[in-house]
C-alpha cells in the first residue's frame, strides 16, 4: 500500500489524499451504528460512529482483513455541524477502534438515512495484499 501525497501539497490531517494498493478487494455495505442485533444502543453521534467503526472491523475480519487494510471510507452524516463540533471526540473514538491508519475519506451530509435513528452511515473499502 502506498499513500499518495502530491509534491508541494500540505499533508492531509486525519485522512489520505489517495492510496495505491494491489490485492484482493474487500467492500462493505453502508454500515450504521447499531449492534449485531440491529439495535441502536445510543443516539449520541460519536457513540454511533464508534459502533460503526466496530462494525466495519467485524466485517473486515470476516475477509481476513483488518483496519490496516482500509483504503477508503465514505461517510454519510445527517448533520454536518454535529460532525464538525465533535471532531476531537470522533478522532479519539476512531483511533480507539481503527488505530492510526487514515485511508482516503469523504464525508457527505445527507438529509436522511434509511434507518431513522442512524446519524452516520459508512461504506468501507479495503485491499488485502497479494500473498
Amino acid at each position: 500500500m502506498k499513500f499518495l501525497q502530491p509534491e508541494g501539497w500540505k499533508p492531509a490531517k486525519g485522512y489520505a489524499n489517495g492510496i495505491q494498493a494491489k490485492g484482493e478487494l474487500v467492500v462493505t455495505g453502508g454500515l450504521v451504528g447499531w449492534n449485531g442485533d440491529q439495535v441502536f444502543e445510543t443516539d449520541d453521534f460519536v457513540g454511533q460512529c464508534e459502533q460503526t467503526f466496530r462494525n466495519i472491523v467485524a466485517v473486515l475480519r470476516e475477509a481476513g482483513a483488518g483496519p490496516e487494510h482500509l483504503v477508503r471510507l465514505t461517510w454519510y452524516v445527517t448533520d454536518k455541524a454535529e460532525y464538525l463540533a465533535n471532531q476531537r471526540e470522533l478522532g479519539a473514538a476512531y483511533r480507539n477502534v481503527i488505530g492510526r491508519h487514515f485511508p482516503a475519506m469523504a464525508v457527505v451530509q445527507v438529509t436522511a438515512l434509511m434507518e431513522d435513528r442512524a446519524k452516520v452511515e459508512i461504506e468501507a473499502t479495503a485491499v488485502l495484499p497479494d500473498k
